[in-house]
């Protein structure tokens, strides 16, 4: 009998949508996920108990690969790991109810990157958009591949972008609820800098964010999240100082904003 040479079934996506209150950008935020090329994908809703249309806007837009939770929880972390512990695909990824995907192939794009078995996650770039506004770009996320020790120079993945196996979570654990502000970039430092998971930078553009999240909606989050960070590198044991941290965070951060307007070019 001769041997079956078919090729292996393309991986299955968990896609994780955490949201409360959102009534002004779920919507469009439901109709990038359900216009995507890539088919083979489950979405996963885990709604903080909205109190406004959110959860009557996400019922009028039904899907079969969609499914809904909602009640009270911890926080946005708390919710992403609710997510996490019910997902059935073998890469999870996350877009949440103020994020859009740049285009209808970004899942394509990460399916792609992620058939090659020796990669254990991807990330690609980002762009941040004005919340009233989003046709107006404010700021271009430019990441690059992983070296040992940028976590340290205060660069990190956006993690709207960043997409693992669900085994580097069974295996590494999930999100530090320690970390009110930075338990995604704690994440993904324990992936990359202590795990070493295998990862591939995408250069292209995969998401659009709105400006105004939890993070950076003002000065006072964003110099406790940059904190929660530098106790995180503290934590494993990576060594750094604090003064060239906060140097190299300001360089990168100005950067994005001078870049904006190469967005479209470097995205092709």
């Amino acid at each position: 009998m001769a041997a079956d040479t078919a090729d292996p079934s393309p991986p299955r996506i968990s896609l994780i949508t955490v949201c409360w209150n959102a009534e002004r950008t779920i919507a469009d935020t439901l109709r990038s996920i359900d216009t995507q090329t890539y088919r083979d994908f489950e979405h996963i809703i885990i709604d903080g108990g909205s109190s406004d249309s959110t959860l009557a806007i996400i019922a009028s837009a039904p899907a079969d690969n969609r499914r809904v939770l909602s009640g009270r929880d911890g926080g946005i972390y708390e919710a992403m790991n609710k997510g996490i512990g019910i997902a059935s695909g073998d890469i999870i990824g996350f877009l949440n109810a103020d994020d859009t995907f740049e285009s209808s192939n970004s899942l394509e794009t990460v399916a792609a990157a992620l058939d090659d078995e020796a990669y254990d996650g991807c990330y690609g770039d980002l762009i941040y958009v004005s919340n009233q506004h989003p046709d107006r770009k404010v700021r271009y996320w430019k990441s690059c591949a992983f070296e040992s020790g940028t976590f340290g120079r205060g660069w990190c993945p956006p993690h709207p972008t960043f997409y693992v196996r669900r085994r580097i979570y069974e295996r590494f654990g999930t999100f530090d609820l320690r970390y009110r502000l930075a338990a995604d970039v704690e994440l993904m430092m324990r992936f990359l800098e202590v795990a070493r998971i295998r990862t591939i930078y995408i250069p292209r553009v995969l998401v659009r964010m709105r400006l105004g999240g939890a993070t950076n909606k003002n000065v006072q989050n964003i110099s406790r999240q940059n904190k929660e960070v530098l106790s995180a590198l503290a934590d494993h044991g990576i060594k750094v100082s604090a003064s060239m941290f906060w140097a190299f965070k300001i360089v990168n951060r100005l950067g994005q904003f001078l870049m904006r307007d190469r967005s479209r070019d470097l995205s092709d």
